[in-house]
């Protein structure tokens, strides 16, 4: 009887292990201080995902290599909407190049070219897409377009897309990429573009590294948010969040906050 009620008060408090002490900052977020989590809301919970899609496409390129490749431009470039930089048909660019305005621009017509160049055609990419999601356990993710435009049946979970952010932190570049303010990408021509970042943290919140943005009609605010003070490193994943920015850096502070 005694062992009985030991385990039922176990699970009980396993249970109440992970907080949500934060219900009204996103229909889903989930944050990380070192590997541990914090606090998290309906972390588990399918919703759609907008470009935070792009990390999966940013690691399948990341793990392929070769992003000194040129890359030729199709025409699918022309049917890319939202965030664009104004690829042309024809024109050739590095995949390195299309990886950082993919990254730090969100720009839909590179991480489309990008796509396409990986995988022959935006299908067959996807494919791939959700063939890696499986390889690490995200049985809440699954894909329909490379760039995070909102498609039926596309979707993902706040505790899936730490995961992934996890993955592509491994990866010093992009890394490298996530920091930066600003950068600058030529086509092979000469053509020049410089690309400011979409995350608004970066230059504003002390600490913050990216990691990710995204906007859809469908999604509503998204943001992968990471930040390091002091060898404490933080992380937080917020879905469909009204006010983004100011409660990523709320939950950031917080976390830094409870390590002293």
């Amino acid at each position: 009887m005694r062992l009985a009620l030991a385990v039922a008060c176990f699970l009980a408090g396993a249970a109440h292990a992970v907080e949500d002490p934060y219900p009204w900052i996103a229909s889903a977020y989930l944050v990380k201080r070192d590997e541990v989590v914090l606090w998290a809301g309906s972390a588990d919970s399918r919703l759609p995902l907008a470009s935070l899609a792009k990390m999966m496409t940013a690691l399948l390129a990341l793990e392929r290599g070769g992003l000194d490749e040129p890359v030729k431009i199709g025409r699918g470039v022309l049917q890319a909407t939202g965030t664009r930089i104004g690829l042309k048909p024809g024109e050739q660019v590095r995949a390195s190049d299309l990886l950082a305005a993919t990254v730090v621009r969100s720009a839909n017509d590179a991480c489309r070219a990008l796509a396409e160049h990986l995988g022959g055609s935006v299908r067959i990419f996807v494919q791939a897409m959700n063939g890696r999601a499986v390889m690490l356990g995200l049985g809440d993710t699954k894909f329909a377009d490379p760039c995070g435009h909102d498609r039926e049946g596309q979707y993902s979970s706040a505790a899936d897309l730490v995961v992934l952010a996890e993955q592509v932190m491994r990866h010093d570049e992009y890394m490298r990429l996530a920091r930066q303010q600003r950068v600058t990408i030529r086509t092979l021509d000469g053509r020049s573009f410089t690309l400011r970042n979409t995350n608004a943290l970066l230059g504003r919140y002390p600490g913050a590294i990216g990691l990710k943005t995204g906007h859809t009609e469908g999604a509503g605010n998204c943001l992968v948010a990471l930040a390091e003070r002091d060898g404490v490193r933080v992380l937080a994943v917020l879905l469909n969040a009204p006010n983004r920015w100011w409660n990523a850096a709320g939950l950031l502070d917080r976390a830094f906050a409870a390590a002293r």
